[in-house]
């Protein structure tokens, strides 16, 4: 099969001939048609590979072909989609293996590039919410969103909007980001460059919950602009991270990693096949819309590397996919 790979940190990318992979016994094997790009990926790209060209990709769309002798979820030629794991070979092939319990059944509304979009920031956004807070479907309360107009974020706000009674506000600064977080569904937008000013308005009774997805240097911030018992989900790695000011109004910090179901494989590792099922639901009641917003055509190394170019600006709205 082909697949594009890189050969060195931060190094170039090139396509290359593999082997078709074989699926182990939970496995699928998906042909691909559409991929995403990740800040993940642009991280893991700036790592060694080591002595084997690294193959990156997590979102992904496509098509089963095969399924291993213990698969229970689907059969060949299911459509699906998913966020694969950070310890296996990425996406960015014609073939890709998976295990079958962090996998969801593609939304029938969407098309290949609209649905590799959604797999890892609505498995990151689901577990934030509803996994590490503990929100309810009738739990009210604010809601911060940094970062609203990311792919996590976006994400963030339409799960909370469509399932729970919480009070979304969202942070952005440019005019192109604050439109896109409003139509997510932000009912009040603050602006990150002026948290402490600009959230006196847009939540003048404090906030509740936090959604970090930059969490260096804004501890003290988020406690100031917290109410009593607040919590934050931080996605980030911010090295020597101090959370000593959360203690006053006994608030606390939530780690939040999408990998750590297919790195550790508890019992409840279906929980991502689960999840990825329900928001195929919502997409096709019109409750949650894909966060697409460019798209690529070809599965190319110039493909890929634009990709990452614009994930890595750092000023996207929503999500770039490229189809295969």
């Amino acid at each position: 099969m082909k697949a594009i790979a890189y050969h060195s940190a931060a190094g170039p990318f090139s396509e290359i001939d593999l082997p078709d992979p074989t699926p182990g016994p939970r496995d699928l094997l998906v042909e691909v048609r559409a991929v995403s790009v990740n800040p993940v990926d642009t991280k893991v790209h700036g790592s060694d590979p080591g002595d084997e060209p690294k193959v990156l990709g997590y979102d992904a769309a496509g098509v089963v072909r095969a399924v291993g002798d213990e698969v229970t979820l689907f059969a060949a030629g299911d459509e699906v989609y998913y966020a694969g794991s950070i310890a296996r070979p990425g996406t960015n092939a014609e073939l890709h293996v998976v295990d079958e319990r962090i996998v969801g059944r593609k939304p029938a509304t969407l098309d290949w590039a609209e649905a590799a979009a959604l797999p890892l920031t609505a498995i990151t956004a689901w577990e934030s919410l509803f996994d590490r807070f503990r929100v309810r479907s009738d739990d009210t309360g604010t809601l911060l969103v940094m970062g609203a107009a990311g792919g996590v974020g976006s994400m963030v706000i339409q799960f909370a909007r469509a399932l729970t009674g919480l009070t979304v506000v969202g942070t952005a600064s440019r005019e192109e980001s604050r439109q896109w977080a409003t139509a997510m569904g932000a009912l009040a937008l603050a602006d990150h460059h002026d948290l402490l000013g600009t959230l006196a308005e847009a939540a003048p009774d404090g906030v509740d919950l936090v959604f970090s997805p930059f969490t260096e240097g804004m501890i003290e911030t988020y406690a100031q602009v917290m109410n009593t018992g607040g919590q934050i989900v931080a996605i980030d790695e911010p090295e020597g991270l101090e959370t000593l000011p959360l203690k006053d109004k006994s608030q606390s910090l939530h780690w939040e990693l999408m990998f750590t179901r297919p790195l550790f494989e508890p019992a409840d590792m279906v929980a991502q096949h689960e999840l990825l099922d329900r928001t195929a639901e919502l997409v096709e009641k019109g409750t949650v819309r894909t966060t697409i917003s460019e798209r690529l055509d070809g599965l190319t190394a110039e493909n890929l590397q634009r990709a990452h170019d614009m994930v890595a600006d750092g000023h996207m709205c929503g999500k770039v996919v490229i189809t295969v």
